[in-house]
C-alpha cells in the first residue's frame, strides 16, 4: 500500500465482538465504505447480523476473505488460530496482517505466513465497542511506516493507540486488556456503597460510572499525575481524605498492583 490515505480493503477473519467494534468504528470515521470491508466467520447468524447492521461484504470462507483484502485482521479465538493460519497462511504472505488474537506472538504468525509477511500484533480492549478503547501495537519485522499508519488509523477509530515492544504485551494484557473488568468491579462496589447509604441502585450506578469516566478524562486531558489530582480533591480534615484513608487501610493500591501482576503472569502462561 502506498499511503494510508488510499484506503485499502480490509478483511476480517473472525466476526466476533471486537471485529464488530472495529467495523463500526472505521465506518463511523468516514474513511471506509461498507463495500471495502469483508468478513468471514463460521457462525452464519453472526454474518447475517453484520451484513444487515453495517452492509459489509460477507465471505463464504476464510480464504475468500483473504483474497478480497489488502489488510487482514485476524480476529479468531486463540484455540483455533493455528488451524486458521494453516488454512490461510499462504495467502497472507504479501498482505498486512493485524492480529488481535490474545497471546499469539508475532513469530508464530510469521512462521505460518512466511518471512515476507508483514504482521502487527494488537491488544485492544472492550471499551472499543463504545469508541473508548485502548489498543497497544507491537510491530513485526519488515512492517513499513504506511502499514503502521494504517493500523493506527484502524484502532484510533475506536479509541487511543500506543506502540510497545512485544515483550511488554503480556503486561499490556494484564493492565489495559483485563483492566476494564477491574474498573467494572470498582464501579459496582462504589454503587453498592451508595445503595447502602440510601441511594437508589439506578442513581448510585450512574453516579459511580460517571465519576470514573470524568476522573479518567481529567487524567488524560490535564496531563497531571493522578496523585496530584487526588490531592486537589482531598481537603484537610474533609470527607475525601477519610475515605482515602480507609481505601489505603484496605490495601486497594496493593491489590490492584497484584491484580495486574497476576493477569500478566497468566497471559505469559497462556502464550507459552
Amino acid at each position: 500500500m502506498s499511503s494510508p490515505t488510499v484506503m485499502p480493503n480490509i478483511s476480517f477473519v473472525g466476526g466476533g465482538r471486537m471485529a464488530e467494534a472495529l467495523i463500526s468504528g472505521v465506518l463511523s470515521s468516514g474513511g471506509y465504505k461498507a463495500e471495502q470491508i469483508h468478513v468471514a466467520d463460521p457462525d452464519t447468524a453472526r454474518l447475517d447480523h453484520l451484513k444487515q447492521q453495517y452492509g459489509v461484504q460477507i465471505s463464504a470462507t476464510n480464504h475468500e476473505a483473504v483474497v478480497s483484502g489488502d489488510v487482514i485482521v485476524l480476529a479468531v479465538k486463540p484455540q483455533v488460530t493455528a488451524a486458521v493460519l494453516k488454512e490461510i497462511g499462504d495467502g497472507l504472505a504479501k498482505r498486512l496482517v493485524i492480529s488481535v488474537v490474545a497471546g499469539m506472538q508475532l513469530m508464530r504468525i510469521i512462521e505460518a505466513c512466511g518471512p515476507q509477511a508483514r504482521v502487527i500484533r494488537a491488544m485492544p480492549n472492550t471499551p472499543a465497542m463504545v469508541g473508548e478503547g485502548m489498543t497497544a501495537l507491537a510491530i513485526g519485522p519488515g512492517v513499513g511506516e504506511s502499514d503502521v499508519a494504517c493500523a493506527r488509523q484502524l484502532f484510533e477509530s475506536v479509541g487511543r493507540v500506543a506502540s510497545v515492544d512485544e515483550r511488554f504485551m503480556d503486561a499490556v494484557t494484564g493492565l489495559s486488556g483485563s483492566g476494564p473488568a477491574y474498573v467494572f468491579l470498582m464501579i459496582e462496589a462504589m454503587a453498592d456503597g451508595g445503595v447502602k447509604m440510601g441511594l437508589s441502585r439506578e442513581t448510585a450506578s450512574l453516579l459511580a460510572a460517571q465519576t470514573v469516566l470524568g476522573a479518567a478524562r481529567m487524567v488524560i486531558e490535564t496531563g497531571q499525575h493522578p496523585a496530584r489530582l487526588k490531592d486537589q480533591v482531598a481537603s484537610p480534615g474533609g470527607t475525601t481524605i477519610v475515605g482515602l484513608h480507609r481505601l489505603e487501610q484496605g490495601g486497594l493500591r496493593g491489590v490492584l498492583i497484584d491484580a495486574v501482576e497476576a493477569a500478566t503472569k497468566r497471559s505469559q502462561e497462556l502464550g507459552g
